[in-house]
Order: structure tokens, then sequence, then C-alpha cells
């Protein structure tokens, strides 16, 4: 965190305006929430009187000063990491994260985070917090996210998404068979038996909505769009695990492994050895906070998920063909077939 002081002079015409919706108007880099908190914590002065009330009416011409905390990354590393760039300009990135890449440093994952590449690749980001990163994705979790690259931008984001503005839709693979598409709205909490898992909590939950649309079926598992309407933590995992349909590989919350009758062994070791949730951000849609232009970005499901596909498709092929239960060489109406060879063919 670091110690920025602004110095601001209420315009004349702000008679009877209330105190945060002004330095709102005069500090449009910075989001209203983010106001109303620092009048709160008694950041912001009066002609040199604390006021600690964002609805204080104004009279015109006083003088404003703000001593805030601003979050930055001075204290993270730098570090050389391949990053996928899908977009770039003077104010967003767009970046599709690859499975197992964590995106900011915590508790076990001091370095090597995207925060870290970001950092490398535009050092300019310091001057941003959290390095312009405004949404996250799970570690094991692969596919598009955002970055600002001025605090202007990142507000303009942030409030986007919390408008629900922010399209995101989701590729999932299931366990089981889901019959039709639907939505699940269900709050979502920390779970009362282990508080490093999130839950559907009906008393005490943040509001969230999952849409859901059915994409194909295999023999015991299928294939699912989501598309967010909020962003809690987990949500997409919860919600389908609250269906009874948990993500193939998860492995917080998915307690069922499903193998299908006479499911070849090498497929049965693919699933087996699938230790990450079958989860992908494919889809990104979103205000430019410059131009105002609704841009659409999509990314392919990552190479681990597109072979679980493949495999859960020719699972169906093998097993269809087993069913037939002949040989396609002796299917004349049982006739016994006596096989020829090159020595009983005469010159």
């Amino acid at each position: 965190m670091s110690e920025q002081i602004m110095q601001i002079t209420i315009p004349e015409g702000a008679m009877n305006q209330r105190l945060d919706a002004i330095l709102a108007q005069q500090l449009p880099d910075y989001s209203r929430n983010r106001i109303q908190a620092w009048i709160k914590e008694g950041l912001v002065e009066l002609d040199g009187k604390v006021c600690k009330k964002p609805r204080y009416a104004l009279f015109g011409g006083e003088q404003v000063k703000l001593t805030v905390l601003i979050e930055e990354s001075t204290r993270i590393e730098a570090q050389e990491i391949n990053l996928d760039i899908v977009y770039e300009d003077d104010a967003i990135m767009i970046i599709n994260k690859p499975v197992g890449l964590v995106v900011h440093p915590g508790a076990g994952n001091p370095d090597g985070t995207l925060m870290n590449g970001l950092l490398y690749y535009n050092p300019d980001l310091r001057e941003v917090p959290r390095a312009g990163i405004v949404h996250r994705l799970d570690k094991d979790t692969s596919g598009l996210m955002v970055v600002a690259k001025t605090i202007g931008a990142q507000t303009h984001l942030v409030e986007q998404l919390q408008r629900h503005a922010v399209e995101r839709i989701y590729d999932a693979v299931l366990v089981g068979n889901l019959a039709k598409g639907g939505t699940v709205d269900k709050p979502i909490g920390r779970s009362p038996q282990d508080r490093k898992k999130m839950a559907v909590r009906e008393m005490g939950g943040k509001p969230a909505i999952s849409h859901y649309r059915v994409l194909e079926h295999f023999r015991a598992h299928t294939r699912v769009r989501v598309k967010l309407e909020t962003g809690r933590t987990h949500q997409i995992r919860v919600h389908m695990a609250h269906l009874g349909y948990p993500l193939v590989g998860d492995p917080v919350y998915g307690s069922k492994f499903r193998i299908p009758k006479r499911m070849h062994e090498q497929f049965v070791e693919y699933l087996r050895g699938f230790h990450r949730q079958a989860l992908h951000a494919g889809a990104l849609s979103l205000t430019h906070p410059v131009s105002g232009k609704v841009m659409k970005w999509r990314s392919q499901m990552s190479e681990d998920m597109l072979e679980l596909v493949d495999i859960l498709r020719e699972d169906i092929e093998v097993f269809e063909e087993e069913q037939l239960g002949y040989d396609e060489f002796d299917y004349d109406y049982g006739v016994e077939v006596e096989w020829v060879t090159d020595e009983d063919i005469p010159e």
C-alpha cells in the first residue's frame, strides 16, 4: 500500500450536493464505492476537519484533502512467465490463462503467478491496484481473463462486473447424464463444515445465478456450457455439484467417480488421471472502458479437455460396436464362414 495525497476544490455550484457524489465526479478514476469507503475511514478532510459522512451536504468552495492508501504491487516480484495475450490496447489486455497458473500470490503460492508475469511484461502495472486484475480464475481452470492497464479502466471494469454487464461463458464436463439445461439460482457462502470450501447457503449466502445448456451427452457424462450472471467463488463447481452433477476431476466438490460399464481400460485410466476440474472460460464479452464498444473474445478448450471429450466420444463408438455382437465378416444369416488362405487359392 502506498500513501497518496489528493487536494480538490469543491466547485461553487455544488451547494447542497453530497460529498461522495461530487468527489466521484472530480475523481473519475475511482468508483463511488471506493470514495465512500475512504470517507467512512476518515481519510477525507473538509477545510482541515475530518468528515466521515458520505451524505454531507456541501456549500461549494470547500478545500478537500484526501490522504488515501492505494494498493500497489511494489512487493511483488516481476517474473518472466509466458503469457498468452489474446488482445491488447492502451486500456486492457485479454489473457488466455493456462491450467495450473495461479492468478495472484497467496499462501502456498508466493510467486510464479499471473500477477508476477504481468509485472514483468508491463512494469507500469505496478501503479494499478492488483496489477490490473479485476476478476480471477481458479488455478486449475483455464480460459479468458481481462486485465486493466489503467486505474480508470479498472474502475470501469469493476463497475461492469458489479452490474453483471460482463458476459462470461464456460465449457464444462460433468459426471452423470444431465437431461436438459436450466438455471441454478442458489446463494453461495462458506461451508459451515469446511471453511476452505464454498457451499449453497440459503441463509447467509450471497446471491449466485448460473445458466447452463447441455451441449453433448456421453454414456455417463455430459458436456455443458454455463453462463454466469454473478461471479461467486467456485460458483459453477458449487452449483453443478448441488444439482448432483459435479465437474469431472474436481478435487474439492467432485465426490463421484462414474465409469460406464465395459469402458476400455485406457479410457478408464485417463478419467482416473484427470485431476483438475474440467472447466474452461471459453467466452468473454464486455464494454470497452474507453471506446464504449462491446467486444467479444472466444478461446478453444485446453488440450486436456479436448482429449477428455474425444475419449468420451470414442467410448460411445467402441461400446456401440461391441454391442452389435458379431464380426463384420460373418454376419450373413448365421452361416459359418470358412477362412481361405493364399495357399488354398489355385495359381
